[in-house]
């Protein structure tokens, strides 16, 4: 992953913010969209797309567009500073390949030992009741 050519492909977009601020709401663009094409990326290799598409199949559009809202705070500067942030951690942490689990057993002297645990707690409560009297 080419980190410089990465943050070249990401496109903005600045759109009017919803929500509390008064006056401010009406008259700024400070909600930004973030948008990233993963088809038309050069920064990622073609396992690594295959890995993105796979990973971020919920997030993914149609056409493997990849959009991010950001209106956290009421400068649009630190909301895009947020968005990309976000875009990064989101990258980095689907393109982690999680290993495969290899089956164990437990070893026969762990099994050994199980049983007699239990054999002795089944004696030990055994001897709490009562001895029928025939």
């Amino acid at each position: 992953m080419n980190l410089e050519l990465l943050l070249k492909e990401l496109n903005f977009k600045a759109i009017r913010s919803s929500g509390a601020g008064g006056q401010h709401v009406n008259k700024t663009s400070s909600k930004i969209e973030l948008t990233f094409s993963l088809e038309n990326s050069f920064a990622f290799s073609d396992e690594e797309k295959t890995l993105l598409k796979k990973n971020l199949s919920s997030k993914l559009t149609k056409e493997n567009t990849l959009i991010l809202f950001c209106e956290e705070t009421r400068s649009q500067h630190r909301n895009k500073e947020l968005a990309i942030k976000r875009f990064i951690e989101l990258i980095k942490k689907n393109l982690i390949v999680v290993k495969k689990r290899k089956k164990s057993k437990p070893s026969k002297s762990a099994i050994k030992k199980r049983l007699d645990s239990k054999q002795k707690n089944s004696v030990k409560k055994a001897l709490r009741k009562r001895p029928k009297l025939d």
